[in-house]
């Protein structure tokens, strides 16, 4: 996508307020309004949130109190209208739009409820995408999928169609290719929405396991209650602020 929106200088972000030395995230003042039918609804009204590293945080609630709307922000696919947001120390948003693109690309993974795989391309091709995007030659990006992929329980599906998957190994396709370039930050919407109980277990322990193992933050919007118990926090959104819950 063509830089349109900000000049990219490539340089430190300005002063604000700073994340202590511990901290992967921290954002203040948070705030999203959209218009709908003529009528500006506020989403977000200046949220803050802080996450470690490492750290595991559920966002449950109701449909429509803007969950998705703040990971889509954390993970810098979408701007807020005001606010800031320091990834160890950083304001990304004060990044142009070339320097954030290569910034989410190289320590950020996603994860949504549908997996927007290319079901022409194989399980491995599929997840060297992110590799090539970030300038690995093919060789290497291959090895480094291949890797990911026998972690996730797939190395006797490398070379399929993700057409010719079922949808738990879809999902399992989708977290390695989220999980191949060893993103500090992972960010999961509803990842087990479209599973059976049986692949919604599976992809619940892989998410847990892959976070002890590789060290990644991890924040899951989800309505599964089993998948929140298991994460170290939970908060939800209440009339736009963020609010820790049991």
């Amino acid at each position: 996508m063509a830089d349109t929106e900000a000049p990219d200088t490539g340089g430190s972000a300005k002063s604000g307020p700073r994340p202590n030395g511990s901290a992967l995230i921290t954002a203040r003042g948070i705030s999203k309004q959209f218009l709908h039918n003529g009528i500006r609804i506020e989403v977000l009204r200046g949220v803050d949130f802080d996450l470690a590293a490492g750290e595991t945080v559920a966002v449950v609630g109701e449909s429509g109190i803007g969950k998705s709307t703040l990971l889509h922000i954390l993970g810098t696919l979408d701007r807020p209208d005001s606010g800031q947001l320091h990834f160890r120390g950083e304001d990304v948003f004060e990044y142009g739009n070339d320097r954030l693109a290569r910034f989410r690309n190289e320590s950020i993974g996603f994860v949504f409820q549908f997996h927007h795989l290319l079901s022409e391309f194989t399980a491995v091709e599929n997840t060297m995408m992110p590799g090539l995007i970030n300038g690995l030659d093919k060789h290497t990006a291959r090895q480094a999928a291949e890797r990911v992929l026998v972690r996730v329980g797939l190395e006797k599906r490398l070379g399929h169609r993700v057409s010719k998957l079922s949808g738990g190994e879809q999902q399992r396709v989708a977290l390695a290719r989220a999980l191949v370039a060893k993103p500090a930050l992972l960010l999961a919407d509803e990842p087990t929405g479209n599973l059976d109980r049986r692949n919604s277990e599976q992809v619940h322990e892989l998410l847990l396991t892959l976070n002890e193992e590789l060290k990644m933050a991890l924040v899951v919007v989800t309505h599964n209650l089993t998948l929140a118990s298991y994460m170290t926090r939970r908060v939800t959104i209440v009339n736009g602020k963020l609010e820790e819950t049991k």
